[in-house]
C-alpha cells in the first residue's frame, strides 16, 4: 500500500518547501501539488492523485485545509476518500484512519454528511408540500394554453404548422369578400324596368347582333 502525499498552495507567491518536507519525512512515495484557491472545486493534480490512488491506499497531507476551506467541502471530500477505500492522514490534525481512534473521526465526517443531504430533503419536502397547500405547482410553466393544446405545436424541422385552425367566415368575408353575382347587378334593373332579367339580357345583346348582320 502506497503513501500519497498532496500539498497546495493559493498563490504563486506562496511556496511549497514547508508542506514538501512534511511530506517526504512521513515516507510517501508520490507526491502532487497544486497552485490553485481552496475554494475552486476543479483542483488538477489531486484528481490524477485519485485517479492514480487505489484502494488500501493512504492519501497525506500537511493540514486539513489543503483539501477545502468550507466544512462542507472537506465533509465530500472525506466522504469520497470514504467511498475509494482509501484512508487519509493529516499531519497537523489529530486525523489519521489507519488507527481505531482515526478511523472513528473518519466515520463522524461521513455522518455529518449523510445528516446534511438528509436535512436538505427534509426541507425540500417540507417546501413542496407548503406550496401545494397554496395552490402553487412546482416545475416551469405550460408551453401552450390549456385553450389551444388540441392544436399541436409546429415541429422543429417545419416551418409551418403541423394544422392550422378552422376559418372564421366573418375572417375569411373580411379578408376576401366575394365577387357579386350577375344575378345580384341585375336584380335592380329588373325592379326598374319590371322586366324580368332574361329580357333584359336579350335586349343588351340584340345592338350587337344588329351590328353583325350589317356585314
Amino acid at each position: 500500500m502506497k503513501k500519497l502525499g498532496y500539498a497546495r498552495v493559493s498563490t504563486q507567491e506562496q511556496v511549497l518547501d514547508l508542506q514538501l518536507d512534511a511530506l517526504r519525512q512521513a515516507g510517501c512515495d508520490d507526491v502532487y501539488t497544486d497552485t490553485v484557491s481552496g475554494i475552486q472545486a476543479h483542483k488538477p493534480n489531486w484528481e490524477k492523485l485519485l485517479a492514480y490512488a487505489r484502494t488500501g491506499d493512504t492519501v497525506v497531507i500537511w493540514r486539513l485545509d489543503r483539501l477545502g476551506r468550507s466544512t462542507k467541502h472537506l465533509i465530500e471530500v472525506v466522504e469520497d476518500l470514504s467511498r475509494r477505500g482509501l484512508h487519509l492522514i493529516s499531519l497537523q490534525d489529530p486525523i489519521d484512519t489507519t488507527s481505531p481512534g482515526g478511523q472513528l473521526v473518519f466515520q463522524i465526517f461521513c455522518a455529518l454528511a449523510e445528516h446534511e443531504r438528509n436535512v436538505l430533503v427534509q426541507r425540500t419536502r417540507a417546501g413542496l408540500q407548503a406550496a401545494r397547500a397554496r395552490g402553487r405547482q412546482g416545475g416551469r410553466p405550460r408551453a401552450w394554453p390549456r385553450a389551444t393544446r388540441k392544436w399541436p405545436p409546429p415541429s422543429r424541422n417545419s416551418t409551418r404548422p403541423a394544422s392550422s385552425p378552422p376559418a372564421n367566415s366573418w375572417t375569411t368575408s373580411r379578408l376576401a369578400p366575394a365577387a357579386p353575382s350577375t344575378k345580384s347587378c341585375a336584380s335592380p334593373a329588373a325592379r326598374l324596368t319590371r322586366k324580368p332579367w332574361c329580357l333584359l339580357q336579350k335586349q343588351s345583346t340584340r345592338p350587337y347582333r344588329n351590328s353583325l348582320s350589317s356585314y
